[in-house]
């Protein structure tokens, strides 16, 4: 039972960081590139890196939605059909 558990949890935190990784590696990407931007123009303005990031965060989320949805389904569905093992 409590290897299950332990299956369990660790499923969990592969699905999430699977899920996080797509706006995780678009907001590097970005910062990255206005960073490059900030070092070659002297721009040294703290805020300028929000406005994209916050953008390109949101895209990101809009394209990948379906697939996170199937991807927390599939998860969920696991997790209601391991519930009968545990019930003793």
């Amino acid at each position: 039972m409590e290897a299950e558990i332990l299956g369990i949890a660790k499923d969990m935190m592969q699905v999430a960081m699977i899920l996080s990784f797509p706006a995780l590696f678009v907001s590097m990407i970005i910062g990255l590139m206005i960073s490059i931007f900030q070092a070659t123009t002297q721009i040294n303005e703290m805020t300028l890196s929000f406005v994209p990031k916050l953008i390109g965060i949101a895209i990101v989320v809009i394209l990948t939605a379906p697939w996170a949805m199937n991807t927390l389904i599939d998860f969920t569905t696991r997790i209601f059909k391991m519930i009968p093992t545990f019930i003793q």
